[in-house]
């Protein structure tokens, strides 16, 4: 938008009415997909927030609205008790499994996609590179439906693809679904989220590696500086900004966790409960073991997650800011 602006006799700046240009007209129809997107799925959505703090009860033959006014009552923090109603093992186990899943998801996702798009960078052969960032980022567009199959594949007690190399050799079969195998599924699933993230996370780096000026390179190489000096001193500087936001983003998800990975591919086993049981899994679990409908329950977890991410992805920039005020998200 275009602004006037006049000078009156005693040095005041008096603004005159705002034009409405024709290339505002096309920017405003040009963004407008993009709001309307945001106002449904995003804004809209946040209306259904209220039934974190009603017993939501559906009306038969009435409308959400009337159900949501005129048959649920008010009952304040309720139910936001039940994710502490359990033991406290229990509840302990929830939130020490997804915070400390995500703190370790969180740092893998930052070192090792940078790494290897720094490696990438730096192949010889643009075939080469094409092949592998393409077979790195196959694993995104896998449903954790699919990826729980091929995991039962490998773990199966009677025909799973290790037990069979493990009895060929000699040993004895493991039940990977029971407790005895309970310590190797911290891995499993640290290694599972990481083999279908990576891709997606490297391709943002490697996409800002592109974008650094090649004449920086070139003036180190004439100094002499190796590929390491090369790294060390221009492509992570030039990569900061986008890993401190990347670094800020995933701190917001910290109190959510992948459904997916944890439910698919344990198969809910009751006998590891007490190592992929999150927040999302205790509450998904609760839809079928209350005998009451848990629709206030769901709402207020998500809730509390939102809020709860907020603040940390708030605090986590507001560090970031007390560091290196140029490299904040906001």
């Amino acid at each position: 938008m275009k602004r006037n602006e006049m000078i009156a006799g005693d040095g005041k700046t008096i603004k005159k009415k705002t034009k409405f240009t024709l290339d505002d007209l096309q920017l405003f129809f040009l963004s407008l997909p993009t709001l309307v997107w945001y106002l449904l799925f995003c804004y809209l959505p946040m209306f259904g927030l209220i039934i974190a703090f009603k017993k939501y009860k559906v009306a038969p033959g009435k409308g959400f609205l009337y159900s949501l006014f005129n048959n649920s009552a008010w009952c304040g923090f309720e139910n936001f008790q039940f994710l502490f109603a359990n033991n406290k093992e229990t509840t302990f186990n929830m939130f020490r499994n997804t915070i400390g899943y995500n703190i370790v998801f969180i740092v893998l996702g930052v070192v090792l996609p940078v790494t290897l798009a720094i490696m990438i960078s730096h192949l010889h052969s643009q075939k080469v590179a094409k092949v592998t960032q393409t077979a790195m980022f196959l694993p995104h567009f896998l449903s954790w439906v699919v990826v729980g199959y091929f995991v039962f594949a490998f773990l199966s007690t009677d025909n799973g693809l290790v037990n069979r190399i493990i009895m060929s050799m000699g040993g004895q079969g493991i039940k990977w679904y029971q407790k005895e195998a309970i310590n190797y599924w911290p891995f499993f699933l640290i290694f599972l989220h990481v083999w279908k993230t990576i891709g997606y996370s490297m391709v943002v780096y490697l996409s800002s590696i592109k974008g650094i000026d090649e004449s920086l390179y070139e003036a180190a190489m004439i100094d002499g500086a190796s590929k390491w000096q090369q790294t060390k001193y221009i492509t992570l500087p030039m990569l900061k900004t986008i890993m401190i936001i990347m670094f800020i983003m995933a701190v917001g998800k910290i109190f959510n966790s992948d459904f997916g990975l944890f439910y698919r591919t344990t198969r809910n086993s009751s006998s590891l409960t007490s190592v992929f049981l999150t927040l999302d899994v205790y509450v998904y679990n609760s839809m079928f073991n209350n005998p009451r409908p848990v629709y206030g329950y769901i709402s207020a977890a998500g809730f509390l997650q939102s809020v709860l991410g907020c603040l940390t992805m708030i605090a986590a920039n507001a560090i970031v800011r007390r560091i290196d005020n140029e490299s904040a998200l906001f």
